[in-house]
């Protein structure tokens, strides 16, 4: 068993095997509390071995009383290690070698940085409260006491009471899932089983006002799959994902195996949440700003979707080795668009996240650089995190991929990969040795061995640098009318003379493509000057696009410049939530305009997810 320095937990003595939360949300107070019962094995059946103490993890807790197998017993709460959390040691009056249950009655405390709690003003509809969670990554340990590591996978139960819908990262038992949920504002008890064991960080919960449609089944497929929201984002929201979603779930079966969670809803959260999306189990968390009102953005869906096999039924051992739930998930959410829409789409969206890997390389410090990071103790994997996981991560397999022989040669290793490692954990060896394994035994075996050893293995894993290892060549067929308008901007700069665009220039581009276009108008040497920005804003009205990913493309060309697009970018950023927009915005503003960077944050602090709010005020040095 791998270590993994992120938790406090003795999880190599004893194992979590199953967690039941009975949980009552005290929205007055913005906390939950209750019980979580968890079910310990120890790591070893014999009596010289037996344990006489279980450590789990826990941040900021109110701890009231332990039982063990109905016995109460003590138990001692360690002094805080900053981001680790205060270790919860529970004493066991004899020594065990057979599972045993360990009862813990708690709340959440207003420290808790897994949950975010919204006013009923930072929602849509603007009449109740809203709570949802985000535990990733070693979060989850402030909302219940666990053994917070992905190299320990539980299954879950939980009764919650409410006063407002409840969802879980779970399947509902009641009330029944065929039934609407209650909106009578009265509390409710709602069950729900997690039957696939999971790490601690996908339990997830979400409570306000949500109403739910699902989307149409799709024929031959077990699944089903639709749609939560506030009622009053609910047209937008169905508009935006029913034609999606289940074609792409339906695709990455046929890629890997049959899905294993029964259910695939996702839910779109309010703007203050801080991620793309949350893989969570049976019910992804996606932000509001994939609502584009043209379906440009559901890539992000596939990349959840994805995660259902890479990430969720395959985990990483610890965050060390994030790279395979990443890296395998960014790959298979381009398999996805490759196989939906062809292979120039997906080389379009690996051109896009080479330019993100560029720039996240430039700015991470060599350790985060390198896809295997060596942790120090106690060190925070929120820390680590970057595009490079996903960007060199898909890269690396890419590169492998063409090493072997193509898709029709890698294409079997990947049902294979899947099937080797569902329902486990897996470290970046244990990858690696299965894939030569696989490959050993293929037809030509011996020769393909002979080619994965011509691989930089420890350049591509343990390496850092400013750009990959090798330089792959990507299809730039859709690409090249990005580059040549990209061009005709640049000369037509250079003597600030725009008459010869229009709107017609990219009324038939993709959003990728225009990603691309803006992408290739951004130089390191110099900003484009005002004139040509201000050019482009009046023929493609760039600074009002309903489409966050070329927003936040605009500001990175606008704002280099200077303050022109600068009380713009402030007013954008208030309501992004999304730590992609609102950590790249705010660094652009603080650098050409710091006051008003640090003033609009401390204004708008509270709209943050707590994850978010500190990673914001560190980029502004308000810390």
């Amino acid at each position: 068993m791998t270590t993994d320095q992120a938790t406090l937990a003795n999880y190599r003595d004893v194992r979590v095997t199953h967690t039941h939360l009975q949980w009552q949300i005290n929205w007055a107070e913005q906390l939950i509390a209750g019980w979580a019962t968890l079910s310990v094995r120890p790591q070893t059946a014999s009596a010289a071995a037996a344990v006489d103490k279980v450590v789990l993890d826990t941040s900021f807790l109110d701890i009231q009383h332990v039982d063990v197998d109905g016995k109460q017993v003590k138990w001692e709460k360690a002094e805080r290690i900053e981001a680790m959390g205060e270790a919860l040691t529970v004493r066991l009056d004899e020594p065990m070698t057979d599972e045993f249950k360990i009862t813990i009655k708690y709340s959440t405390t207003k420290n808790c940085t897994a949950l975010g709690w919204l006013t009923k003003e930072q929602t849509k509809g603007g009449k109740h409260p809203y709570l949802y969670s985000q535990s990733q990554a070693i979060h989850a340990r402030s909302l219940l006491p666990c053994q917070d590591t992905p190299s320990i996978k539980s299954t879950y139960s939980a009764s919650v009471k409410s006063t407002l819908p409840v969802l879980l990262s779970a399947l509902r038992i009641s009330p029944p899932a065929s039934d609407p949920l209650p909106t009578s504002g009265q509390e409710i008890e709602y069950t729900y089983d997690q039957p696939v064991p999971i790490p601690s960080y996908l339990i997830a919960i979400a409570s306000g006002n949500l109403a739910y449609r699902a989307f149409p089944p799709v024929p031959g497929r077990k699944w089903t799959a639709g749609v939560w929201t506030e009622p009053e984002a609910m047209e937008e929201a169905y508009w935006e994902f029913s034609e999606d979603i289940g074609r792409y779930i339906a695709t990455a079966e046929d890629l890997t195996t049959p899905y294993e969670w029964g259910v695939y809803d996702t839910l779109v959260l309010p703007p203050s949440f801080p991620y793309g999306g949350m893989e969570n189990t049976c019910l992804t968390f996606v932000t509001p700003v994939l609502i584009a009102h043209d379906r440009s953005l559901t890539d992000v869906c596939a990349h959840e979707i994805a995660h259902s096999w890479t990430g969720n039924l395959i985990g990483c051992a610890s965050w060390n080795h994030f790279w395979l739930n990443e890296g395998w998930t960014t790959y298979l959410e381009r398999m996805i668009l490759n196989d939906m829409h062809g292979p120039a789409e997906r080389d379009l969206s690996y051109i896009i996240g080479r330019k993100q890997l560029r720039a996240a390389l430039a700015e991470m410090p060599p350790k985060y650089q390198k896809l295997v990071i060596d942790y120090e103790r106690y060190a925070d994997p929120d820390d680590g995190f970057s595009t490079v996981p996903y960007d060199k991560g898909s890269n690396f397999l890419l590169h492998i991929e063409r090493t072997v022989g193509g898709l029709d040669v890698f294409r079997p290793y990947i049902k294979a990969y899947i099937q080797k490692f569902a329902g486990n954990v897996v470290t970046t060896d244990e990858w690696r040795a299965h894939l030569y394994d696989f490959f050993s035994k293929a037809e030509n075996g011996e020769a393909l061995v002979k080619k994965l050893d011509e691989i930089k293995w420890d350049e591509w894993l343990h390496g850092s640098g400013s750009d990959l290892p090798v330089d792959i060549k990507y299809d730039e067929t859709l690409a090249q009318q990005c580059y040549d308008l990209a061009n005709r901007w640049k000369a037509a700069s250079e003597k600030d003379e725009y008459s010869s665009f229009s709107p017609e220039d990219i009324k038939d581009m993709s959003a990728s493509q225009k990603i691309v276009f803006l992408e290739s108008l951004k130089s390191e040497k110099k900003p484009l000057p005002v004139s040509t920005l201000k050019a482009l804003d009046k023929v493609y009205n760039l600074d009002a696009s309903t489409n966050g990913e070329i927003r936040l493309r605009w500001y990175g060309l606008a704002l280099p410049a200077g303050t022109e697009y600068a009380k713009s970018a402030a007013a954008w950023v208030i309501d992004q939530g999304r730590m992609k927009m609102c950590r790249t915005v705010y660094r652009l503003l603080y650098a050409v305009a710091p006051e008003l960077a640090r003033d609009t944050f401390k204004a708008h602090a509270a709209f943050y997810h707590p994850i978010a709010r500190k990673m914001i005020a560190k980029d502004l040095k308000l810390e």
